[in-house]
């Protein structure tokens, strides 16, 4: 015979310790690794790899079939970024872009995917600090991961924008033929962001299988990869409003302000790596122990 109780849910004492001394045990990981100084260094090479990236993937874009890739891209950072830091990769791209550069699809993409390459390079290290593994891939192979892993995301990030921009050209499309209704609209609106999501979680997943130094089995969805991909969102959304709405940088740091904005936005994204990934070898450890 079933008895209902309406009284609040038990809660054994014993369990609140167990919780609140795991939530302990993963603050003393990040302590032990130091990851907000590994998310500067992160920060820092990000800042320096960031552009050559923009730089590659704009290069890459007229050579193929989906229009606009390019303006959804910055779009999309002029949403998570404040307005003088996203002008100010507008201006960069475009001034690059523009110009008339021969070499650009042969010297200029070797040259911009290497320097890709050191933001992608000094991630594996912090990746192998936080897994507890030493760097045995020598410098040549070292780089060459680095470089192939800089370029699975050169196109992760066009085949995720292209799919938003055939998910807009779909939504305009049905708009015009069917008279879609504003719920319907809220929804596309809705998948475009379910698009990004899934690209940031899949980048984390291939980012934290191939970039440390061992071996380990490839799983698409865990509390790491989905932890990295909401703060990092998350924190984009609310650097930016905060910047917006109560700092004025640009009265502390003058011309320079946009930059330092970027660098702290990169810091943020680097923090959000390394938070995923010490995560996911946090609970990796309690499944193993």
């Amino acid at each position: 015979m079933l008895r209902w109780s309406p009284g609040p849910p038990h809660i054994a004492p014993h369990a609140i310790v167990k919780h609140l001394a795991s939530v302990l045990g993963f603050c003393r990981k990040i302590n032990q690794h130091d990851l907000f100084n590994g998310a500067a260094v992160l920060g820092f090479y990000l800042t320096l790899a960031i552009f050559p990236a923009i730089i590659l993937i704009m290069a890459l874009l007229p050579y193929l079939p989906v229009h606009n890739v390019d303006r959804a891209i910055m779009d999309l950072l002029g949403q998570a970024l404040p307005p003088e830091s996203a002008t100010m990769f507008q201006d960069v791209v475009k001034d690059v872009t523009e110009q008339p550069r021969g070499g650009l699809l042969s010297f200029g993409i070797g040259a911009s995917l290497w320097a890709t390459s050191t933001g992608m390079y000094a991630i594996m290290q912090q990746l192998n600090t936080i897994y507890g593994v030493p760097e045995g891939r020598g410098v040549f192979r070292g780089r060459w991961v680095a470089i192939c892993l800089s370029l699975l995301f050169v196109v992760l990030v066009i085949l995720a924008f292209s799919l938003v921009v055939l998910g807009g050209l779909l939504q305009e499309w049905l708009g015009d033929q069917l008279g879609m209704s504003g719920l319907w609209m809220v929804i596309f609106g809705t998948l475009r962001w379910v698009i990004i999501l899934s690209g940031l979680i899949l980048g984390f997943a291939l980012i934290y299988y191939l970039a440390p130094n061992r071996k380990q089995q490839f799983v698409l969805i865990t509390s790491g990869n989905l932890a990295a991909a909401g703060l990092l969102v998350v924190s984009s959304l609310l650097f930016a409003r905060y910047v917006q709405t109560f700092w004025d940088y640009s009265a502390t740091y003058g011309s320079i302000g946009a930059v330092i904005v970027l660098m702290l936005w990169l810091y943020m994204a680097g923090f959000s790596m390394l938070i995923g990934a010490e995560l996911n070898a946090w609970r990796h450890a309690g499944t193993s122990a």
